[in-house]
């Protein structure tokens, strides 16, 4: 998959927010009650957003108790509940490397002010709507905590758009967006370790960073993570100078 190579390095900042167990879970609550009210509905079966959102959820080991609470209260919920809007922020970090930061809110000049804060504070640049997000494709990534050929063969059967070998020996799985619930849940039933499933911004083609660009990017992207409305944060860098 040309220009997306280096996933392990494009997402290294995971192992640090898996620490964040609260702050994890809180942020996929507000993910599945989006996509509740958003999709109409509580039943995953006529909600594709709903079910991205539980593939999402249960990669990142939320208690199954936890997403079917959040699913029935979204469901339920009475006019006048909070109601989340879907911001998308641009912007640029070091190197000219370019950022996209997706969010769900309920004060959009609370968030903005926020983001504008952090790219201020950590060597960044806010950008206007549309500055770098056509340098990223939107797609479905599944990772596994183990490479076989069973588990290739079980991807691309289940609809895999591609796959790709990591030096970890770990597995990716990329799908189409629409497929992303249908895959993860497929090879989870399979008998494979799901580490992860979420609809992820894949850049085109990274951009190389010095090791010190690179460590000054990483406390960019650990600050936006860190806001509470923020859901993910994507660049297009290539961090390899810090493997080095």
């Amino acid at each position: 998959m040309a220009g997306h190579s280096k996933w392990s390095q494009i997402k290294r900042k995971k192992g640090a927010n898996d620490k964040k167990r609260s702050a994890i879970i809180s942020k996929h609550i507000r993910a599945l009650t989006n996509a509740v009210r958003s999709g109409g509905s509580g039943d995953p079966a006529g909600n594709l957003a709903l079910k991205n959102a539980i593939a999402a959820a249960k990669a990142d080991t939320v208690p199954v108790d936890n997403i079917e609470n959040a699913i029935k209260r979204a469901a339920g919920a009475s006019e006048g509940a909070t109601e989340y809007k879907e911001i998308v922020y641009e912007g640029y970090g070091q190197g000219g490397t370019a950022i996209l930061i997706e969010t769900l809110t309920d004060n959009v000049n609370r968030t903005v002010g926020e983001v504008r804060s952090v790219f201020n504070k950590k060597g960044g640049n806010m950008g206007n709507s549309g500055s770098v997000a056509w340098q990223f494709d939107k797609k479905g990534i599944i990772q596994l905590s183990k490479n076989s050929p069973e588990a290739q063969e079980a991807a691309i059967e289940l609809g895999a758009e591609d796959i790709e070998e990591n030096e970890d020996g770990t597995l990716t799985v990329y799908t189409a967006r629409a497929d992303l619930f249908t895959v993860s849940e497929g090879l989870s039933g399979a008998g494979f370790d799901v580490t992860e499933a979420s609809l992820q911004n894949i850049p085109q083609n990274t951009v190389a960073l010095s090791s010190e660009d690179a460590e000054k990017l990483m406390v960019l992207i650990e600050a936006l993570e860190d806001l509470d409305d923020v859901q993910t944060v994507t660049s297009n860098a290539d961090f390899s100078a810090l493997e080095e």
